[in-house]
């Protein structure tokens, strides 16, 4: 998916594709690592990407169905993920979705 990341936002000028890539693979690193912990099945991740051209920019949404931005003292992670991203990003959000799950948004910038 990183690739196919990169490559949509080289596509639709992304100002650092690369950043974009990054950026994608931790949020869903981070959902894959810590939305389903809890489960007796993972569940689904869902990613987005549009092009806002009002905005010049890219918008992602990274979102799950899990259980949400909880602490974990078994983390596994050093909890730098969504700090980078947070980083790399022009615009960052997190937010808990309504039924349960995170939605993750982030906005970069087009050329």
């Amino acid at each position: 998916m990183r690739h196919e990341v990169r490559d949509y936002a080289e596509r639709n000028g992304a100002a650092d594709p690369n950043a974009v890539a990054l950026a994608v693979t931790e949020a869903v690193t981070n959902a894959v690592v810590h939305a389903y912990v809890d489960a007796a099945e993972p569940g689904e991740i869902e990613v987005v990407l549009q092009r806002v051209p009002d905005d010049d920019a890219i918008e992602i949404l990274v979102c799950d169905e899990g259980r949400g931005m909880m602490p974990r003292t078994d983390s596994p992670g050093l909890g730098l993920g969504l700090p980078l991203v947070a980083t790399l990003a022009e615009r960052f959000e997190v937010e808990a979705r309504t039924g349960g799950g995170t939605r993750v948004l982030m906005a970069f910038a087009t050329g």
